[in-house]
């Protein structure tokens, strides 16, 4: 009888202390398991030493390792999607290899997913002990929004890291755009998903290349994939202002034609003129936003470029 094999996707970006620490933790769990391992990591244009880690593993471990080197920096996402793409495994799963995804799970995955009727088994944290404050509050906050103006349910703490049948990930594989979101496409293409609960972990080694910045912009790329709100939010503050300047026509008119009460004078005039500007300059930034990204969909690029695998003569 043929062994069921997991295709493991890790994208790695300046990661080249936590790869050996990584690919030891696993070894340990695969060991322990009646499957095959095959891994399947993906060099997002490190600056670093990790493509020569890499390759030196590649040539210790020929059977199981794989890696994929990019041109560049595309992006985790791109990583996900490639590695995604590149794996054979019946199963996959996608870890970070700083060991913040506890590699102890997933024998209960494995088990849950063969067992019972899930497609997927996914990661939550329930806790981000160690994360800054600030952090764990726009985060909290950022879900909760989403949710409320998504169809698409994305569940509070749930990571990358999660086990899935081939049928689900050729479903993801389906979804060709440009702009990636994971958390939102896992969710989208559907499939039954149960998830484990498992409290924040440090990193192994290294230092997180996640600002607080590129995690905003992460959250806005995530709610322009998958909500239209902010849209129908921008054409309800123009109906609002429109209004409020009719209203405010009406109430000069009266004054000034039963009163007898002449208009105020140019700071008003200044500060209303500033606050409609700005209200215009807001929307036409939420639009451009969904405008931009059209403009990059319909350029047809590729989401990723590969410039190295394990096959070449290179390593």
């Amino acid at each position: 009888m043929t062994k069921d094999l997991i295709s493991i996707v890790i994208p790695c970006y300046n990661e080249e202390e936590s790869i050996d620490l990584y690919y030891k933790e696993m070894e340990k769990i695969r060991k322990k398991m009646s499957v095959e391992f095959e891994y399947i990591f993906v060099n997002d244009g490190s600056k670093d030493k990790t493509l020569p880690v890499l390759r030196n593993l590649a040539k210790k471990d020929n059977n199981r390792v794989r890696f994929i080197s990019f041109s560049r920096n595309f992006g985790k996402e791109s990583a996900l999607y490639a590695g995604l793409e590149f794996s054979t495994g019946n199963y996959v799963t996608v870890m970070d290899v700083d060991l913040q995804d506890p590699p102890e799970l997933l024998p209960q995955m494995f088990e849950l997913i063969k067992t019972e009727e899930y497609d997927c088994i996914g990661t939550r944290r329930v806790s981000r002990e160690g994360e800054p404050p600030i952090r764990s509050f726009f985060a909290k906050q950022f879900y909760a929004i989403i949710n409320r103006i998504s169809e698409t349910e994305i569940v509070d703490g749930a990571r990358d890291y999660r086990l899935m049948t081939r049928q689900m990930v050729n479903a993801i594989l389906e979804v060709k755009e440009y702009n990636r979101f994971s958390k939102g496409i896992f969710s989208w293409v559907g499939f039954k998903t149960k998830y484990l609960e498992y409290k924040n972990v440090e990193r192994a080694a290294g230092e997180t290349t996640w600002s607080f910045w590129s995690l905003f912009k992460y959250s806005l790329d995530g709610i322009v994939a998958f909500s239209e709100t902010p849209l129908a939010f921008a054409a309800l503050v123009g109906l609002f202002s429109f209004l409020i300047a009719i209203i405010m026509m009406f109430v000069v008119a009266i004054r000034t034609l039963i009163f007898d009460d002449p208009t105020s004078g140019w700071t008003s005039l200044v500060v209303i003129i500033l606050g409609i500007g700005g209200l215009q300059l807001f929307c036409m930034g939420i639009i451009g936003k969904y405008l931009g990204k059209t403009y990059l969909e319909t350029k047809k690029r590729p989401i990723y470029i590969v410039k190295e695998t394990e096959k070449d003569k290179k390593i």
